[in-house]
């Protein structure tokens, strides 16, 4: 069986060095807020690019202290709009309900499956006060276009990096061509922990300040609360497995845009919808490898019985779950679309040639 994600395999990678650190980190008898957590927000912040990262508790709640920390600066208020992409995972959008702002739904651009840049602005009303762009699948979606509305509108920019970390537009890295971007590292993502994980980037010092208090009890000197804040915090263990992990995601990614590369040149089924491999391939380090068909189910069938693992991302789109009825009658057909057809195959940086050519071989053979 090709698991769709060996996440032993790919740990076990980096085992020494990461038994090694976790050791140290469980001998200190420091668990919280200390050196491991420090150093790789640090070495985070200098591979991003920007001058600030706070580790916090998962990639959700990255989303969720950045717009609550400029509701708490006054930059925005409940109420206020914000454009998401309507091709999502719930996340995105469930930070911005969570700060009682209102999302905003645009739909993807066909080819790309990321929010459609030439349909945002007819969304713009007055209470429009940002837009969440999310990096999905593992490509950018970032444009000039993109930052001169948002200049124009005065709109602030979050990026939602969870599955894009070490993808590039013209030489900036994903999680600094926003005002603000949140990362998850949840054990799936390109860069994974050990268990839950995230982080936010910005160069807004200000921004950076205020989340780390309100990540932290509401809190930037102890027992003394600024604001009414919450606990997420990014612990010592998975800080340093994280920090370990790292320096290997560029090679890491090369591996998944190489086997991107074969799939994309070698299935030959007429009846799949390949991804778009971008011109410049620093714009896509493929968290996932998401085809499309109208025979999901029996494709997906017949990679079973082939021995071979594929996953559905994502089989219902946000404005159709039960968690926004007062959506559930809106209308989204790309977006309905492309949930009804995606499918994801394998792609990781420890799978083989021969897993490579065994999933291409069943695909070109049904």
């Amino acid at each position: 069986m090709i698991k769709f994600l060996d996440l032993q395999k790919i740990n076990l990678v980096h085992q020494e060095e990461i038994e090694k650190r976790i050791l140290d980190t469980f001998r200190s008898g420091w668990y919280l807020l200390g050196n491991e957590a420090k150093n790789f927000e640090d070495n985070l912040a200098n591979y991003i690019g920007a001058k600030h990262a706070i580790g916090v508790a998962n990639g959700l709640d990255a989303l969720r202290l950045i717009l609550r920390a400029y509701i708490e600066l006054g930059i925005m208020q409940k109420g206020d709009e914000i454009i998401v992409p309507a091709n999502t995972y719930i996340a995105s959008v469930l930070a911005i309900s969570d700060n009682g702002l209102v999302p905003v739904l645009v739909e993807p651009d066909n080819n790309t499956f990321n929010i459609d840049s030439a349909k945002i602005e007819e969304k713009i009303t007055p209470k429009t006060k940002g837009i969440m762009i999310v990096h999905l699948y593992g490509r950018v979606i970032f444009s000039q276009e993109l930052k001169n509305l948002a200049e124009k509108y005065q709109l602030k920019t979050i990026e939602d990096n969870a599955q894009a970390i070490g993808a590039q537009y013209e030489g900036v890295n994903t999680g600094n061509l926003g005002d603000a971007s949140g990362f998850s590292f949840y054990p799936g993502k390109n860069l994974g922990a050990l268990g839950d994980a995230g982080a936010v980037t910005t160069n807004d010092e200000e921004l950076a300040k205020t989340i780390r208090a309100l990540a932290n009890y509401g809190s930037n000197q102890k027992y003394v609360n600024t604001f009414q804040g919450l606990n997420s915090r990014l612990d010592e263990i998975q800080a340093a497995a994280l920090d370990v992990k790292l320096k290997y995601i560029d090679a890491e990614n090369q591996r998944r845009k190489d086997i991107a590369r074969r799939y994309i040149s070698e299935i030959k089924n007429p009846d799949i919808i390949l991804p778009e491999l971008p011109k410049d391939e620093k714009e896509h380090v493929w968290h996932l490898f998401v085809i499309r068909t109208q025979e999901r189910e029996k494709l997906q069938n017949f990679f079973t019985e082939n021995g071979v693992q594929t996953l559905i991302h994502y089989p219902i789109p946000p404005h159709k779950q039960g968690a926004y009825q007062e959506m559930n009658h809106l209308s989204f057909p790309i977006t309905e679309k492309i949930h009804d057809e995606v499918l994801s195959l394998p792609i990781s940086p420890v799978m083989t040639d021969e897993d490579v050519s065994h999933i291409i071989g069943i695909i070109n053979k049904i």
